[in-house]
């Protein structure tokens, strides 16, 4: 990769020269061009003078600033943007330590890797990084990239440093007419259904992260130049129509999920297991308990029948005392 551009980060007063790296490429992206319906010939933005009325080179144009609402426009050159007096044109200076969670997510712009531009700086940007990962912070500064001053975030991300460039907070809109006037009320178990359906979703596949709108597209549009029908596999019907039994809903969809990841199978044969087993442990259970019946009822058998011999066994002793008396 080609480096966008060249700068340093002021960390105290250690500085690291790094060069950036576009880290996305949107080119990877569907996209489109204008074409006219009528003959499918392309539709092109052509640069064109609004003095002049007449089509401009690329080497002919040049920057202007509007400093207020009217048609006044100031030409600015690339010494005049390089002559600006900002310490930022060639440092990005840290100006604070943060934790990443405290970066609105709204503010995320686009991201760069970061490289060291020198033998020189493999030791600083080591260390930097190393000292973010161990305090759990991100750096927060300012860098003027591309003919503008923005707010960039530093954090370390695989042994390597990334800059993301962050908005203004006041490029933020307001959410101003977003909420509803009403708030709806929901109850604590449908609270605790949505998060046993949150539960229930498990981690991402490498299926989820797949651009499957763009194979598609691309299908359709082999189709048209082959003039066939598009060929796309066979999905899952979403349900149609409104659900107006949210709890009902909450619990369709947790068994959903677990049926798509087969756990309901397994709950099943779990199931089946352990009422086999307690099957197994009752009939144990009576057997166990029909023969101590049986063991204890032999055993008062025998005590009775040994207590009805004794007074037989009394009368002959006495009987055989009185004859020997005579």
């Amino acid at each position: 990769m080609r480096p966008t551009a060249k700068f340093s980060i002021s960390f105290g007063l250690v500085t690291i020269p790094v060069a950036a790296y576009n880290a996305t490429d949107s080119s990877a992206s569907v996209s489109f061009v204008r074409i006219h319906t009528a003959d499918g010939g392309r539709v092109r933005n052509q640069p064109v003078c609004s003095l002049e009325d007449v089509e401009i080179s690329p080497d002919e144009i040049g920057r202007g600033y509007k400093p207020g609402d009217g048609d006044t426009v100031v030409p600015l050159s690339d010494e005049d943007l390089d002559a600006l007096p900002l310490p930022t044109a060639k440092t990005l200076t840290i100006l604070a330590f943060v934790a990443g969670g405290d970066i609105d997510p709204l503010q995320m712009g686009k991201g760069y890797y970061l490289g060291i531009d020198s033998p020189a700086a493999a030791k600083p940007y080591v260390l930097l990084r190393e000292a973010m990962e161990r305090h759990q912070r991100v750096g927060l500064g300012k860098i003027a990239l591309h003919g503008r001053e923005t707010l960039a975030m530093i954090r370390p991300m695989e042994g390597a440093l990334v800059m993301q460039v962050l908005l203004w907070p006041h490029q933020i809109r307001p959410m101003d007419g977003v909420l509803p006037e009403r708030q709806a009320e929901v109850a604590p178990n449908e609270v605790s259904a949505a998060e046993a359906l949150m539960d229930s979703f498990g981690k991402l596949s490498e299926d989820d992260l797949h651009d499957h709108y763009r194979e598609a597209l691309e299908e359709i549009v082999a189709a048209k130049l082959a003039h066939r029908e598009p060929e796309f596999p066979a999905g899952e019907e979403q349900p149609a129509g409104q659900v107006m039994d949210l709890m009902a809903a909450l619990q369709d969809s947790v068994r959903a999920a677990k049926r798509s990841r087969g756990e309901d199978e397994e709950a099943e044969a779990r199931s089946g297991r352990t009422a086999k087993k307690s099957a197994t442990k009752k009939t144990a259970a009576k057997k166990a308990t029909a023969t101590k019946s049986a063991s204890t009822t032999a055993s008062k058998t025998a005590a009775k029948k040994a207590t009805a011999k004794k007074p037989a066994a009394a009368k002959k002793t006495a009987s055989r005392g009185g004859r020997r008396a005579g």
